[in-house]
């Protein structure tokens, strides 16, 4: 079984031309074509942190519709956090992942049924801060060590995280492996590799890239960030 995942921050919906255009990121997401997506800073950041992406769009403009937290009225995620997935998904439990921040950044989880295989997915945004990214990570991994049904998992997003090595995503130990398929920050002249894909060991890559359209470098101010993935058949 191939499953394409996708992680982009869409910074609000506004672009590169400081245009707020929701639109245009589902176009993106078109483009990308992936199974399960993780945005991130899709929500506004103050009053009732309204999302910029209302479900009205993604249900008539994109084949997604938008795990359900039930915690906002008017957000989308959670701390601007909020995962899509195929129409076609089954979604089996969906849960906020407690982070210790000082700014708002957050993290979610969604259990999904796939071909009768359970999937776990997170999406994350994490601090700017070395030492908090840390410990985010930390409590993300200390979080999936306590879910039941141990499963296939991908934990994805903005981890501003400029280091490819060293630095807090070291926190991800073997049998994880972390993908950073190429520079994804700035969008118009990228440079950093903020964007992550964290795996556990069932999963095969069969391909892993960064996003690169003449739309999506108008859309947001990262690029997506995309991999293919593979599970064995059992």
């Amino acid at each position: 079984m191939q499953l394409t995942f996708a992680t982009y921050n869409i910074h609000k919906a506004v672009g590169t031309d400081r245009r707020r255009n929701p639109e245009r990121i589902l176009a993106v997401l078109n483009e990308i074509d992936a199974d399960i997506v993780a945005l991130q800073e899709v929500d506004r950041r103050m009053g009732r942190r309204e999302t910029v992406l209302p479900l009205s769009h993604i249900e008539d403009y994109s084949p997604y519709r938008a795990v359900p937290l039930n915690h906002r009225p008017d957000s989308l995620g959670w701390h601007g956090n909020a995962l899509l997935v195929r129409r076609s998904i089954a979604l089996a439990e969906a849960a906020i992942v407690p982070l210790p921040v000082i700014e708002p950044r957050g993290a979610i989880r969604a259990d999904l049924l796939i071909k009768g295989r359970r999937i776990r997915v997170v999406g994350m945004h994490l601090d700017l801060s070395g030492l908090r990214r840390r410990q985010q990570l930390r409590a993300i991994l200390d979080h999936l060590g306590r879910c039941d049904h141990h499963c296939p998992s991908v934990v994805m997003g903005d981890c501003n995280e400029w280091g490819v090595q060293r630095g807090a995503l070291s926190e991800f130990r073997l049998p994880w492996r972390v993908l950073a398929p190429g520079r994804s920050f700035p969008a118009r002249q990228p440079v950093a590799r903020l964007d992550r894909i964290a795996l556990s060991e069932e999963w095969h890559v069969v391909d892993a890239k960064v996003h690169h359209s003449a739309l999506a470098v108008k859309a947001s101010d990262h690029l997506p960030v995309m991999a293919r993935l593979q599970l064995p058949t059992i």
